[in-house]
């Protein structure tokens, strides 16, 4: 065991933990002052709700159970943690590794962590009309047939792996550092077809609907990007250079992204937006989040500022198709993690067609992109369109129009009778 690694893999569990509150204040203020609580109510079922999940059955299915088929690890091996934690002299640790460079209950916070953010990052797209009933539901069964399996396709040997057969029969190790399809293809993907299923908010696209509060979304902004630090330089898994490197990475496509967002918007509205601002932040995360360790400096910022500019024009898609994908999941995680994945294809040292003239990288971003959209798309729409047909997804349109906090939750977030007194 190395006391350095298992420090820094410990403060960026916990950064990486600390973004979906990030994710909370970022959604909640992007909503209507009706629905906040509702939206950050969303984010902290995502957690608790994914806590249990993972100590059951999540850990197992993605990281500790004996691989099936490539698509999943058996759920019994690591139940209720039995394979990683142990009592000695009546406190519980981990049990010994010889081969880990830190604990293996660091790596379960970790990767628990990662899995909160993932399906919360869904919550957006169902803004300001679903039940937390029938969220609570989804989380688990999300988290248990979506979630955990592509961790274990990508990230685990499977099917989609550096190592997995596709990569093998093409002949370029698949790449996906911190989860550009794990984490942010999925979701949007999902987001997507959840919106799909159950429909519009009231007056959409016909009525303007703007957030409430602007500085809320610029703080869950910045601490989205002060959390996604432990998510990219921790996807390390320990504290070496390229920990380093992709702090640095993360930055300059973050930084980048925001000046392609803003210019873009400038351009076409005349404004550069704080929302603007806190939008092209996201996007160039989402974009360097599965190349951070293998593109360089220079490609990093190509990365970001192509992500600020497509995904500014992206989320403009919602409108044209009548698809109320409420604070752009598919616009800003989906179409970033697309770009992402797919550019290592082209930005990749020494494998990248333009980085090190080799097709075959860009070939196998592509196959396993296009596995996880139809993967993700297919245990959605069963668990979303099962949940519409039995219990149900939205609230009725009386209390839709009262605001989900009142109507579903029984309270609000602003007493405007004690601030007009």
């Amino acid at each position: 065991m190395d006391s350095g690694n298992a420090a820094w893999m410990l403060v960026a569990a916990s950064m990486v933990f600390l973004m979906t509150p990030a994710v909370a204040f970022f959604y909640g203020g992007m909503v209507r002052a009706k629905a906040v609580l509702n939206m950050m109510m969303m984010s902290t079922l995502a957690i608790a709700v994914t806590g249990v999940i993972w100590a059951f059955w999540g850990w197992s299915i993605s990281f500790a159970g004996k691989d099936i088929g490539g698509v999943f690890g058996d759920p019994i091996t690591g139940f209720l943690l039995k394979d990683t934690v142990t009592a000695k002299d009546g406190v519980f640790t981990s049990l010994d590794s010889a081969n880990a460079a830190y604990p293996h209950t660091v790596d379960i916070a970790f990767q628990a962590a990662f899995a909160m953010i993932c399906v919360a990052l869904i919550s957006g797209a169902l803004a300001e009309r679903v039940r937390i009933s029938t969220w609570m539901i989804f989380v688990a069964l999300w988290v248990t047939l979506d979630y955990a399996p592509m961790a274990h396709m990508v990230w685990n040997h499977g099917l989609l792996a550096a190592d997995g057969p596709i990569s093998n029969a093409i002949g370029a190790q698949a790449h996906d550092f911190a989860g550009g399809t794990v984490i942010h293809i999925n979701a949007a993907v999902a987001a997507l077809v959840i919106v799909l299923i159950i429909g519009r908010r009231i007056g959409f696209p016909k009525e303007s609907i703007r957030p409430h509060n602007v500085p809320m979304v610029m703080l869950g902004a910045f601490l989205l990007w002060f959390g996604w630090f432990g998510f990219n330089a921790g996807s390390a898994f320990a504290a070496n250079g390229t920990a380093g490197y992709a702090w640095v990475s993360t930055t300059i496509a973050a930084s980048g992204a925001t000046l392609g967002w803003l210019f873009t918007e400038r351009v076409r509205t005349g404004h550069y937006t704080a929302m603007g601002a806190a939008s092209g932040m996201v996007a160039g995360l989402v974009a360097i989040t599965p190349a951070a360790d293998v593109v360089s400096p220079l490609w990093a910022l190509v990365i970001g500022l192509l992500a600020g500019f497509v995904c500014c024009l992206a989320c403009g898609l919602k409108f044209r198709f009548a698809y109320d994908d409420s604070l752009d999941v598919v616009g800003i995680h989906g179409v970033g993690g697309l770009l992402g994945t797919l550019l290592i294809g082209f930005f990749g040292t020494g494998t990248g067609f333009l980085a090190g003239g080799n097709f075959r990288q860009l070939l196998v971003q592509f196959l396993v992109a296009l596995i996880a959209i139809i993967y993700a798309a297919a245990v959605t729409g069963v668990i979303a369109f099962a949940l519409e047909k039995t219990i149900g997804w939205r609230v009725s349109k009386d209390q839709e129009v009262i605001g989900v906090d009142q109507s579903d939750q029984g309270e609000s977030a602003y007493d405007f009778g004690s601030i007009l007194n």
